[in-house]
Formats: structure tokens, C-alpha cells, sequence
């Protein structure tokens, strides 16, 4: 069996290709740049982008299974997504194991999951198995989160979220690598061991970072407004302002088990994660 992993340059396909190559499993890695691959005992190297059907196509001839790690936000990433699609099947790549998203829907509230949405379409329209690993938003963006004032901003209301580490999907994904016979035609909800309010992980942050964070309740209107400062394009300020109205509406609360069920092991909590940060 020949695996092939996209984004072994980010925190995800990284994990995910150390992992496979401390088990001593080749591989082989798709990247943009060549230069900026992990230099990994039994890897391969091969450059192609998402956007190029052709050079995509021969990034993966011989590869039985594909792990797609979702692209960098763009306007055009389901045009990417769907190009790569393509090319993987037509290569012969038998089995897609997809990065998406915790409630993926043509009409998700969060917007960039639609995108999601429709790659999954995109593999299932094809004769490849596949294996969706649906996360939720990441424990390790929390902090992010909060600006410069110490004040984590937005119109989520009291909503949760069940927020879930890059490690632990990094280890599902793994798994489902290891053994992906195991996984075929599966749609796994990947998130943390319980759903947080903002309220909640700011209060986490302060006491673990020992400094002042606190959640102000932005209105939708507040919510633009207040990202203009940046001077987004539109459909990065309404993915950016639908993060917090998802997490308001209730659609990333629910708290899934298959992370501990694939992997054998309980999921992170943030506290946690921003432990393992600061170590």
C-alpha cells in the first residue's frame, strides 16, 4: 500500500508524517515547495498544488491512499479541492482520507463549511473510498483568539463548542492511515472532551497564562465593524464573523466520542493544550 500526505509543511500533515516515520511506514509527501519538506527517514518527495490538475495527477500515480489535509482558506479553495479530487481518481488513488468539518452542510451557518461540504460531494462523486475526519474548530486557535486588550471579541452568545486539539486529530488521522481497511466509507465528528463557551475558555486562558482574559459579546453588526481594521475581503469577514455565530446557534456543541474511540485515548481539553503550548 503507498500513502501520500498533503500539508506535511503545517501542524496536521506534520504530525501526521513524523508519526508514520517513527513507525518506520513510507510514504509519500505532497508539497508545494520541496525546500520547506521535512526531511523524514522513508519519505518520498513529490511538488504538485492543489490548483494544478496535472501536476497533482502525477504527484499521485501509484498511490493507493491519500490523506488531503483541507487548503489554506481562499476564495477559490473548493476549485482546488475539487481539482485534486479529480486528479486523484484519475490517477487511481482508491481511498481519500479528507480533513473537514464538524457540521459540514450547503448551508452551514459557519461558511468555509460549506466548502467542506462540497469536497466531500466532490470524493463521493468518484468510485474512491473515502474517510472524513469532521473537526471541530481547534483548541489551539483559542488563544488566538484573544487581542492585544486581553478581550476575545465576537457575536457567539452563550453558545459552546466543542472544541478539539490538532493533535488529536493528527493521531485519528494517523490511525485511520495505519490501518485504513478499518475506515472505509466512515464520517468520523472529531472534537474536544467537552463543549466550551467563550466565556468559559477565557477564563481557562487567564488562569493558565496567569494575565487578565475576558469574552465581550460582539452583535453581528459589531462583529464587521470591528474586523474592518483589517480590511478583509467579504467572504473572509463573513468566514470570520459566521466562526462566532456557528458557535452561537449550538452547531459545534455537540461533544463526539470517536476521537477516543479511533485513536484508544481521551481526547485534549484546552487547559491541556495550552499546557503542551507553553511546554
Amino acid at each position: 500500500m503507498t500513502i501520500a500526505i498533503t500539508g506535511a509543511t503545517g501542524n496536521i500533515g506534520g504530525a501526521v508524517a513524523r508519526a508514520l516515520a517513527a513507525d518506520e511506514v513510507p510514504f509519500r509527501m505532497v508539497v508545494r515547495d520541496a525546500s520547506r519538506a521535512p526531511r523524514l527517514p522513508g519519505a518520498e518527495v513529490a511538488v504538485a498544488t492543489y490548483a494544478d490538475g496535472d501536476a497533482a495527477r502525477a504527484a499521485l500515480e501509484g498511490v493507493d491512499v491519500l490523506f488531503l489535509v483541507s487548503g489554506a482558506e481562499a476564495r477559490d479553495r473548493l476549485d482546488q479541492h475539487r481539482t485534486v479530487v479529480r486528479a486523484a481518481a484519475s490517477a487511481g488513488v482508491q481511498h481519500v482520507v479528507y480533513t473537514s468539518f464538524q457540521g459540514a452542510a450547503p448551508d452551514a451557518t459557519f461558511t468555509l463549511g460549506r466548502d467542506h461540504w462540497w469536497t466531500e460531494q466532490a470524493v463521493r462523486d468518484t468510485s474512491m473510498a473515502h474517510t472524513f475526519l469532521r473537526d471541530s474548530f481547534y483548541l489551539d486557535f483559542v488563544e488566538d483568539l484573544v487581542g492585544e486588550d486581553g478581550v476575545i471579541r465576537g457575536p457567539a452568545g452563550d453558545g459552546a463548542m466543542a472544541a478539539v486539539a490538532r493533535a488529536d486529530v493528527a493521531r485519528v488521522a494517523t490511525a485511520v492511515l495505519r490501518a485504513p481497511e478499518r475506515h472505509m466509507d466512515r464520517t468520523y465528528d472529531l472534537t474536544g472532551p467537552a463543549a466550551i463557551t467563550l466565556e468559559q475558555a477565557a477564563a481557562t486562558v487567564s488562569a493558565v497564562r496567569g494575565r487578565p482574559v475576558t469574552y465581550h459579546r460582539e452583535t453581528v453588526e459589531e462583529a464587521y465593524a470591528s474586523r474592518q481594521r483589517w480590511d478583509p475581503e467579504p467572504w473572509q469577514a463573513d468566514a470570520w464573523v459566521s466562526t462566532y455565530t456557528a458557535i452561537g446557534e449550538g452547531a459545534l456543541a455537540k461533544v463526539s466520542g470517536d476521537v477516543e474511540r479511533v485513536t484508544g485515548q481521551a481526547p485534549m481539553s484546552l487547559r491541556q493544550v495550552l499546557a503542551a503550548r507553553s511546554a
